[in-house]
């Protein structure tokens, strides 16, 4: 008898609390989903970093350090927003995260990649936002859509030294210094416009 009184009252309060909610349950699903996506991508640089580090590119170590916090940033920035907006930010499952890498090319040809799979997330979200007209939740991913557009040039542009200076003698150097040179003029960037 007292589990059945237990589990009425857990659903009433789980029905009260619904209630007071302006998220709907598909977009919360999708918003927990893209946090999924963001904690990836900061455990994915993080290994990355670790990966440039022991292979002796710290330029690009530490432009990836600071890469794998940003979206750390990123996915709080959601875990704020579901939770505010009456939903239940999910900590993600983090696995099957790439540990070796062939070369440093390969570390930011997958980080292209990566990017280009966020953007279309990220995409994909506000056009469910749109489509059940939740204005809100697709104004506060506006900031997403504008973030991905940088993050994914950022990206195209480190994979571009690669061709733009070739990998040969002092080459890979010059890349690794130039990676950590772009990650900086990004960063001055987002600071002028407040971000």
């Amino acid at each position: 008898m007292l589990i059945f009184h237990l589990n009425q009252r857990m659903t009433m309060e789980t029905q009260r609390v619904t209630a007071k909610r302006s998220l709907t349950e598909a977009t919360e699903r999708l918003l927990n989903k893209q946090i999924m996506m963001e904690g990836g991508s900061s455990a994915a640089y993080l290994s990355m970093a670790s990966w440039c580090e022991m292979m002796g590119y710290e330029n690009s170590a530490q432009f990836l350090y600071m890469h794998s916090e940003e979206e750390r940033m990123h996915m709080l920035k959601l875990f704020h927003y579901i939770n505010d907006a009456g939903g239940h930010a999910l900590q993600p499952e983090i696995t099957d995260i790439k540990h070796n890498f062939g070369s440093l090319k390969e570390v930011f040809e997958d980080t292209l990649e990566h990017e280009i799979a966020v953007t279309n997330a990220i995409n994909e979200l506000v056009s469910h936002c749109y489509e059940i007209k939740d204005f809100t939740t697709m104004n506060f991913l506006n900031w997403f859509v504008e973030e991905q557009r940088e993050e994914e040039t950022l990206a195209r542009r480190a994979v571009e030294l690669f061709d733009l200076i070739g990998e040969d003698g002092v080459g890979l150097w010059t890349i690794d210094k130039e990676i950590l040179n772009l990650g900086k003029a990004a960063a001055a960037n987002d600071a002028d416009q407040g971000a």
